[in-house]
């Protein structure tokens, strides 16, 4: 079988680099029909602005390679709404929800996560292994920690909603809370709804 007849066949998810570890887990899990992944860097959360062309390439990339079954693994990740138009022009569908947390946590979940505390920032397994890069050294607060209360200062707790049960990345996230001066909590949530969206979209395909 040629490569692109296999493409016109299989159905391909394009995700967020942010959530890559968890997609691969999801389309290489026994049970799941078959489904190619490519994953867009996740440092474009540093620029949402970006997210909707890059989606949008990518997209048609993926149609002149021969998909035509195509779900996109982002939230709204900070496009407003701007996303959105461009899956609505490419009729391709994305996940439901406004970012990674919510769609880990499940839009209730979230919902009053953020009711019973507006000041909390949060973490997933992706920010706890990755938090001095993303977080102190991407804001800049290893060269300018007098920022901290900037950024910070209305910020009560941290809630790390946990993919894995995994005591390191626990640690790497306690630690990120203390160094930010906020108490700490873990919520393990696993892969909310992003396991039944993708599932969803296998079996639909």
């Amino acid at each position: 079988m040629r490569n692109d007849e296999m493409a016109a066949r299989r159905p391909l998810v394009i995700g967020c680099g942010a959530l890559a570890n968890e997609l691969v887990e999801l389309t290489r899990r026994a049970g799941l029909p078959a489904m190619d992944l490519t994953c867009l860097p996740a440092s474009l959360h540093n620029r949402p602005e970006r997210i909707p062309g890059a989606v949008a390439a990518r997209i048609r990339r993926a149609r002149a390679e021969g998909y035509d079954r195509i779900f996109v693994a982002y939230a709204d990740c900070g496009t407003g709404g701007l996303l959105d138009r461009v899956l609505e022009d490419e009729d391709v569908a994305r996940l439901d929800g406004a970012h990674c947390y919510e769609v880990y946590a499940g839009r209730a979940a979230f919902a009053a996560l953020a009711d019973e505390d507006p000041g909390t920032f949060y973490l997933t397994d992706f920010l706890a292994r990755n938090f001095d890069r993303l977080v102190i050294r991407g804001l800049g607060l290893d060269r300018h920690p007098e920022l901290l209360p900037t950024y910070f200062g209305n910020y009560r707790r941290v809630v790390y909603l946990a993919q894995t049960d995994n005591a390191e990345l626990t640690a790497r996230a306690e630690a990120g809370a203390r160094r930010l001066g906020l108490t700490f909590e873990r919520r393990l949530v696993g892969l909310g709804e992003l396991a039944p969206a993708v599932a969803a979209f296998g079996r639909a395909a």
